[in-house]
């Protein structure tokens, strides 16, 4: 019991710790564009975590989530123009939540119909619903704007209390306002008598069945608690751009958040957080040092899968017992060993597919790349057999390293096995 209570009471000062350095980010990274990233991390952890709530919670596989973000987002960008027109008596402020509501509206409208199956057939489901979205938002032009999308100006509204978001930086605490209270409303839903019923539905739904529960009936409500935080990150994202297109409600941003739920740790309620800054991180500033980022991104993603498909989190948390046994140092010595490996294997990959893509797509540029803080003349053979033995070599001695490690976690819990339960 003082374990537990121990355990909980650093995960509350973690909690605080982290929304303390939320709050004093802006003074800490004085920088305009930094302030405009931050804006955009934050609501994509609103998002990742509202599509936890499925994914996580409930284990339904969505390739549809994005629906509920860009319908809110779009119903946002018109109340905001009402209310520049003084015709909404409500302050921009509140505009997150009355598109919450929105996605709690059409999580209803269409979670009846998906949420009958789960499994394949929900995925399948929820993927045609998409589609069926997608292509709507180019015929109903009145609402979706068309191929051009619909803007606003989020300051023509009222000042409440001097607040009338003309910086980026009161944009930027508003964001932090309604992702600290989402996080802790989908938190205490996991604590509910329902979001743990949810996570019984998610593991054994015939006998969720079988002491009188209706599993289906969870999964849609969960579904609709899921859009409507869903919803609320698409209000902030209306704010923060003041402008939705057609590409927020598209296939590629439901498959972008699932990607990142599922790297940072889809059964953990912290992974979401984790995954939304890193591929927040590799989209907005890999994107602007390679073009093959996609790839690599592609790449973290089916290394996740293939060797901890519990994501970073997961990670996390089963390096947690031996730290409390004072037994992780005997770690270190063959995680650095298989992690130098491992940095010389990535090393010539990423030179090889640096190479390729730059005479690919950049040979007008002449055959010298700039890699790994030298040049490298792609036009040389010599060049692409040094990438291909340092790949060769780094791929033969991480496979002959990695067991070190396995070795290392069996003489762990063959010593202390009460600890690192």
């Amino acid at each position: 019991m003082t374990s537990t209570f121990t355990s909980r009471h650093t995960g509350r000062i973690v909690w605080a710790a982290a929304i303390v350095l939320a709050l004093l980010l802006p003074e800490l990274v004085a920088s305009k564009t930094a302030l405009t990233k931050m804006c955009l991390i934050g609501i994509t952890i609103v998002f990742a975590l509202s599509y936890n709530v499925l994914l996580g919670q409930t284990g339904l596989l969505s390739f549809g989530h994005a629906v509920y973000f860009g319908l809110s987002g779009f119903t946002a960008i018109h109340l905001i123009n009402l209310i520049g027109q003084h015709q909404l008596p409500i302050p921009v402020l509140l505009v997150p939540l009355f598109a919450g509501i929105t996605g709690a509206f059409f999580g209803l409208l269409f979670g009846v119909l998906s949420t009958r199956r789960h499994g394949t057939a929900f995925a399948m489901i929820s993927l045609a619903i998409a589609e069926l979205v997608a292509a709507s938002s180019l015929i109903l032009e009145s609402f979706f704007g068309g191929e051009s999308g619909i803007t606003t100006d989020r300051s023509n509204g009222p000042a409440f209390f001097g607040i009338d978001l003309a910086s980026q930086l009161q944009v930027y605490y508003l964001i932090v306002g309604w992702g600290v209270l989402s996080a802790i409303a989908m938190y205490a839903y996991t604590r509910t008598p329902l979001g743990r019923m949810a996570a019984a539905v998610r593991d054994n739904p015939e006998r969720a069945e079988f002491i009188g529960y209706s599993s289906r009936m969870v999964r849609l409500l969960s579904f609709i608690i899921s859009a409507f935080f869903a919803g609320i990150a698409g209000g902030l994202a209306a704010i923060n751009y003041e402008i939705m297109t057609a590409t927020n409600l598209s296939t590629a941003a439901s498959g972008s958040v699932l990607i990142m739920v599922y790297i940072g740790g889809a059964g953990f309620f912290y992974g979401p957080i984790i995954g939304a800054i890193l591929i927040s991180l590799i989209q907005l500033s890999l994107s602007d040092i390679t073009p093959a980022w996609l790839l690599y991104l592609g790449l973290l993603f089916v290394v996740t899968v293939l060797f901890a498909p519990a994501g970073i989190a997961g990670l996390v948390e089963r390096h947690i017992p031996p730290l409390r046994a004072g037994m992780l140092h005997r770690l270190i010595p063959p995680y650095l060993l298989s992690g130098g490996a491992g940095l010389v294997f990535a090393a010539g990959v990423i030179a090889l597919l640096e190479m390729n893509y730059h005479i690919t797509l950049n040979a007008h540029e002449g055959p010298l790349l700039g890699l790994f803080w030298m040049k490298v003349d792609t036009g040389q053979p010599m060049a692409w057999v040094a990438a291909i033995i340092v790949t060769l070599v780094g791929f033969y001695l991480f496979r002959r390293t990695w067991p070190i490690v396995a070795n290392a976690w069996n003489d762990l819990d063959s010593r202390q096995p009460g600890d690192l339960r």
